[in-house]
C-alpha cells in the first residue's frame, strides 16, 4: 500500500466575524470607575490579528495559503469541555446585549456566537490536518482561549479553543495522543486545568513567570492520578530573550514531543512574549517565533506525519504581531516571501549579554533534570 501523499498546502483559517468581538469598559487591564478612567480598552482588540491578516494579503503569502472558514462549534463540541450551565449562562448574557461572566472577559450581544465560531476555526483547523486535506493549519482565532476553564472564562478568553478542538478529534476517532506547545507569554491555566488528569494528552507552557495568572504555572505541577508526568510547566525570568527560548524548546519541549510521541501537535501560539508587548517582558523577536516555529515543524514531521495546527493566542502590540505573525506562517507553508521584521535591530540590541543568560540557562537544566530525571 502507497503511502499518502502530503498535501502541498498550509491552510489558513480566519473569519471576519472574529474581529468583531467586543464590550466591556476598560482601561488596559482595570475597569474603568473610580480613579481609573476610561481610554484604550483591553489589550485585546482585533487590530493585532486584522493587521496580521493584512499584512499577508500586502506581501503576497495570503495567495499561497488555502484559505478557509469554518462553522461554528456546535453546543455537542462545546459540552465535551464546558458544562451546559455556562454555556447556558453565556449564551443568555449574550442573547441578552452582553456582559461579563468571569474575570477580564467582556462581550456584547452576539458574543456567544463569535466565541463559538472561534473554537469553530480551531477545530475545522484541526480537523482538516488529521483528515489529510491540508499539509499543515493556522487558525487566526479570536477571542483566544487558553485561559478558558471549563466553567470559569478569564484573561480574555471565552472558550478553551484548543481543547474543544482536540475533543472533537479524540471523539471522532481522528487522533488519540495529542501533545499541545503553548508559548504564549502567560502560562496556559485553562488548557492545563482540562487536561490535567489525562495521560493522552501532553501540555507544555512555555511562559513568563509570575504574569499571568499569578497563581498558576509552577513546574511543580506536572499532572495528576493518569495525567500525572503529562503536563509540563517551563516559567522563565523576565527578560528571557531569543537564544534562551530557543534553549528550553531544545532542551525541554522536544525531548518531551519525542518521548510522548503524539498522533498530532497543537500551538497556542501568542505573541506577547514579543519584544515590544505591553503585557509581556521576554524580548522574543519575529525570528524566535519563526525559529520555534521550525523545530515544531520539524518534531511534528519526525513524530507524526507532519501533522501540525497553530492556533493563535494572545499578542497585543498592533505593530509588532504582523511580523511575528507573518514569519510563523512563512516557515509553516514553506513561502519564500519575507516581510522583515522592522524592529530586529532594536530587539537584538536589547538581548542579555552571555553572562545573563547563563542563570537562565541553569534554570532549564534544573528543569530538565525535574521532567527528565537528570
Amino acid at each position: 500500500m502507497k503511502p499518502q501523499a502530503i498535501p502541498p498546502r498550509t491552510a489558513f483559517f480566519t473569519d471576519e466575524r472574529c474581529f468583531w468581538h467586543g464590550g466591556g469598559n476598560y482601561a488596559l487591564t482595570l475597569p474603568v470607575g473610580g480613579l481609573v478612567q476610561p481610554g484604550g480598552g483591553l489589550p485585546e482588540n482585533p487590530e493585532t490579528k486584522r493587521r496580521l491578516k493584512n499584512l499577508l494579503e500586502v506581501t503576497g503569502l495570503y495567495r499561497e495559503l488555502d484559505v478557509r472558514t469554518a462553522p461554528e462549534a456546535c453546543r455537542e463540541d462545546l459540552l465535551r469541555v464546558h458544562p451546559a450551565r455556562y454555556l447556558d449562562a453565556f449564551k443568555a448574557a449574550s442573547d441578552a446585549g452582553g456582559g461579563e461572566l468571569g474575570l477580564r472577559t467582556p462581550f456584547g450581544r452576539g458574543g456567544y456566537e463569535i466565541a463559538a465560531l472561534s473554537a469553530g476555526l480551531a477545530l475545522g483547523a484541526m480537523t482538516a490536518v488529521l483528515r489529510g486535506q491540508v499539509r499543515n493549519a493556522y487558525a487566526l482565532c479570536r477571542p483566544p482561549g487558553h485561559h478558558a476553564l471549563p466553567d470559569w472564562p478569564n484573561g480574555f478568553c471565552l472558550l478553551n479553543n484548543i481543547a474543544v478542538a482536540i475533543r472533537a478529534a479524540q471523539a471522532h476517532g481522528l487522533a488519540r495522543r495529542i501533545a499541545v506547545v503553548d508559548w504564549d507569554v502567560h502560562h496556559g491555566n485553562g488548557t492545563e486545568a482540562i487536561f490535567l488528569s489525562d495521560p493522552e494528552v501532553l501540555t507544555i507552557s512555555l511562559h513568563q513567570d509570575r504574569n499571568y495568572p499569578l497563581d498558576t504555572g509552577g513546574a511543580d505541577q506536572r499532572g495528576q492520578g493518569k495525567g500525572f508526568g503529562f503536563n509540563l510547566n517551563i516559567p522563565l525570568p523576565p527578560g528571557t530573550g531569543h537564544d534562551s527560548y530557543l534553549e528550553a524548546m531544545e532542551r525541554l519541549v522536544l525531548p518531551a514531543l519525542d518521548r510522548f510521541r503524539p498522533d498530532a501537535i497543537i500551538v497556542a501560539c501568542g505573541y506577547d512574549a514579543g519584544a515590544m508587548d505591553p503585557l509581556g517582558r521576554m524580548l522574543a523577536g519575529a525570528d524566535t517565533f519563526r525559529q520555534m516555529t521550525r523545530m515544531v515543524l520539524g518534531a511534528a514531521d519526525r513524530l507524526c506525519g507532519g501533522r501540525l495546527v497553530l492556533v493563535h493566542e494572545g499578542g497585543y502590540s498592533e505593530v509588532h504581531v504582523p511580523f511575528c505573525g507573518h514569519a510563523v506562517i512563512e516557515e509553516l507553508s514553506g513561502s519564500a516571501i519575507r516581510a522583515a521584521d522592522p524592529l530586529a535591530e532594536t530587539i537584538a540590541r536589547r538581548q542579555p549579554a552571555f553572562e545573563w543568560r547563563q542563570p537562565v540557562s541553569d534554570h532549564i537544566g534544573h528543569l530538565a533534570d525535574l521532567f527528565f530525571g537528570g
